[in-house]
């Protein structure tokens, strides 16, 4: 790969701006002019709404499947997808708009500097959609302009308003330097005029941008990705975060909204992506590194594979999940929550297959073909472009007697913690020779798997359980589930309660690692069990649990945990090993693969042991979650620089306790 796209257009026209015209940076440094060229020239215009999509696009060595964009917090951290302390996660003695749970992504006030934070990128698009229809460009060329910045404008309100509920609704630009600072004081607003301020914005957008961008141009924001963000936004108002009284008009607006995406999206050609062998997943594998053809990519964050340092512009996942024996870095930990989340072949639940049975000890067979394209586990087949039969080795030995934890392994250089590594689009033509630094593998931000998922979710919402779980079975065929019953395992006769349960988990299945887990936790108001949806879902709540991992751990011949110094499955020069040879020359007899020799050695000389270690030990901690999270309050620094803005409720303030109630409207 790789590659030209819209990251080589606006990386190019901010170069060619900087030297052929200091006036449009100038403009940027004092944000109280307008520099009318920019509004003239096609090529500027179109460069400033490039350097939009740069503001919100991650940087070089990005990993924003898991990575909040701004700020670096890490939001899968307080899920059971993976471990780790966040600052939502620790036990406090109070709520306070001092800690650091009153997160910082509000923003700062509008100050004269660059700084790409949350106002400033809302005054660029507002500055620009002021005055593009002031200067005579073509109107063609204005209404794609103004279609990609009504998107990002709404994308903006709309990752503010799930956060903190309603915000201060800015639709014009801004001078923070003026004598009458109270013009600039904008209050906040209710959450639903929000809500409908964002709808409003997609509208134009949807009605405004091209159906499918091609050449130079493809990346680009399309009217099927605004009518898919159209669909996640009013599926997040339904959901009982926003809808605590389960309105069922507002899952009605979900699913026509959802419906109507995917009308659009279809027209165009975009669809799941199923190029490949659907029966073992195969698809599902692959779709990853299609890129100006993928017909799952609704919208795309893109990369290219340049070492390059002024156009270097790389994705930091593959180097996050590889080994470190290989170069790799191994900071993706999936828990085994996450691992037993993925159900068996025939598409039912770990422990409820009539057709599989399924063990601890052999947690790998016969799962979900998902299971294998998302997880790298001990004696999993995890190629590279130097070794395309690489299998990775994680299992573990006692050093001496009397050691409490298996504390030898095959990784020499450093284990990840679970003992599952995430496997998810990693590329198996990726190259160690690098350390896996130079990866041009794009992200789908919004695949079309989502607006699906999305009409099963509201379909059930608005009572129609059958045609939502129809949409599931859709998503389950393309993934190679087996069709056992015909409900792809899904079973019959659900209730809503029941069939909702069924679409939160394929999420979870579904869309592993991709920043999708904790806004579907919060907006269905499943991190505890304050208002009873984990007990109707019969789901464990987040809050108090510990995440977990495993070991895999080798036994002697006698099934005896095995102790010694040196790896007791790799052979001398004679061919012989201390315990058995893991990748001998011939197999036992009635051997005949890899696989099969895999199974051999779990059930003979391995033993999977759970591991309690992935969350901090010390003081018995464990994730604690407090119901004013649902709503996250102002900070201290926002409340210093605008004392007008109402706090949260549920969250104090200079001025005493919070009064701003996110579900008034």
């Amino acid at each position: 790969m790789k590659k030209i796209n819209y990251i080589w257009s606006f990386a190019l026209s901010i170069m060619v701006l900087a030297s052929c015209n200091d006036d449009f940076l100038e403009e940027k440094q004092d944000l109280t002019g307008v520099n009318e060229e920019v509004f003239q020239d096609p090529h500027m215009a179109q460069a400033y709404v490039d350097y939009v999509y740069y503001l919100f696009s991650p940087g070089d060595n990005g990993r924003n499947l898991i990575w909040d964009l701004f700020g670096g917090f890490e939001f899968s951290k307080n899920t059971d997808e993976m471990p780790g302390r966040s600052a939502l996660n620790q036990e406090y003695s109070q709520i306070s708009f001092t800690e650091d749970h009153a997160l910082e992504y509000f923003g700062e006030r509008m100050g004269t500097s660059i700084r790409n934070n949350t106002w400033t990128r809302m005054k660029e698009i507002n500055l620009f959609l002021s005055e593009i229809d002031k200067h005579g460009l073509p109107e063609e060329l204005r209404n794609e302009l103004k279609g990609q910045m009504y998107f990002w404008r709404a994308w903006q309100y709309f990752d503010l308003v799930k956060l903190y509920g309603g915000v201060p609704l800015v639709l014009e630009p801004q001078n923070p330097i003026i004598a009458d600072a109270t013009e600039t004081q904008v209050p906040r607003s209710t959450t639903k005029a929000c809500i409908d301020q964002i709808v409003a914005d997609l509208d134009m957008a949807m009605e405004l941008l091209p159906g499918r961008w091609t050449g130079d141009d493809w990346g680009r924001i399309t009217s099927g990705a605004a009518a898919a963000l159209k669909s996640r936004v009013l599926v997040t108002w339904a959901s009982p975060l926003f809808n605590r009284d389960e309105d069922p008009s507002r899952w009605q607006a979900a699913y026509e909204a959802s419906i109507e995406a995917r009308n659009i999206l279809e027209g165009n050609g975009f669809g799941l992506y199923k190029k490949g062998n659907l029966e073992n997943g195969e698809a599902w594998g692959k779709m990853w590194f299609e890129e100006v053809d993928n017909p799952e990519a609704v919208m795309i964050y893109g990369f290219n594979d340049t070492s390059s340092d002024q156009i270097k512009k790389n994705n930091g996942w593959e180097k996050a999940c590889r080994p470190r024996n290989l170069g790799g870095d191994g900071r993706m930990e999936p828990t085994i929550q996450l691992v037993n989340s993925f159900p068996m072949a025939d598409g039912r639940p770990i422990n409820e297959s009539p057709n599989y049975e399924y063990d601890l000890n052999h947690f790998y067979r016969n799962r979900d073909p998902r299971f294998y394209h998302t997880f790298a586990f001990n004696g999993a087949l995890w190629p590279y472009d130097e070794d395309g039969d690489y299998r990775h080795w994680s299992y573990r030995w006692y050093n001496s007697e009397g050691d409490e934890t298996p504390n030898k392994t095959t990784e020499t250089n450093g284990a990840n913690s679970s003992g599952i590594y995430m496997k998810k689009s990693t590329n198996p033509n990726a190259s160690s020779a690098d350390n896996f630094a130079f990866s041009g593998t794009d992200i789908m931000e919004i695949r079309f798997a989502e607006v699906v998922l999305n009409i099963a979710e509201s379909a059930i919402g608005i009572g129609n359980i059958q045609e939502g779980l129809d949409a599931i079975m859709e998503v389950r065929e393309r993934a190679g589930v087996e069709n056992l019953d015909g409900t792809f395992g899904l079973g019959s006769g659900l209730s809503k309660d029941q069939a909702f349960a069924k679409v939160i988990e394929e999420r979870k299945v579904e869309f592993a690692f991709e920043g999708r887990r904790f806004w579907d936790l919060r907006r269905w108001l499943l991190m505890d069990d304050e208002y009873g949806y984990t007990q109707r879902f019969g789901f464990e709540p987040i809050d108090g649990m510990r995440r977990m991992g495993i070991y895999v751990v080798v036994k002697d011949q006698a099934g005896n945990p095995y102790t010694g110094g040196e790896d007791p499955m790799i052979a001398d020069a004679d061919g012989n090993a201390p315990i058995i040879d893991r990748a001998p020359e011939e197999y036992p007899d009635g051997i005949e693969t890899e696989e099969e020799y895999l199974d051999y050695l779990y059930d003979n000389f391995y033993e999977v042991q759970i591991k309690d270690d992935l969350d901090p030990t010390n003081n018995n901690w464990e994730f604690h979650w407090y119901p004013e999270y649902y709503f996250i309050g102002l900070n201290e620094d926002v409340l210093t620089s605008s004392p007008y803005l109402e706090q949260t409720v549920g969250w104090n303030s200079f001025s005493g306790e919070g009064t701003f109630n996110p579900l008034a409207e």
